[in-house]
């Protein structure tokens, strides 16, 4: 079980997720920050992204920040690599 810095970009173009050199998870959605909508994408696009339940996605704290920790059932490492980059890289897609 590791937690997870993401900075969520709300209605955004297109969808995206990025590794930050620090580790932070910058995931763009295209549903807006209205009544739970982005929060939803950011869980479903992380679920598809890394093969997991969206059940499995957690958002543990800011819940209405662009701020978020999220609790994902598996390691930094195995969430990394999932990504395809090691967590100094720059874009997946």
């Amino acid at each position: 079980m590791a937690r997870v810095r993401i900075k969520v970009n709300p209605g955004a173009r297109h969808e995206s997720i990025e590794v930050m050199g620090d580790g932070t998870i910058k995931v763009g959605v295209t549903a807006p920050a209205v009544e739970g909508k982005a929060n939803d994408a950011v869980c479903e696009l992380l679920a598809k992204r890394l093969s997991l339940r969206k059940s499995d996605v957690k958002i543990v704290a800011g819940k209405t920040s662009k701020l978020k920790q999220m609790e994902l059932p598996l390691s930094l490492e195995e969430i990394y690599r999932r990504l395809n980059r090691p967590p100094e890289s720059r874009v997946v897609k």
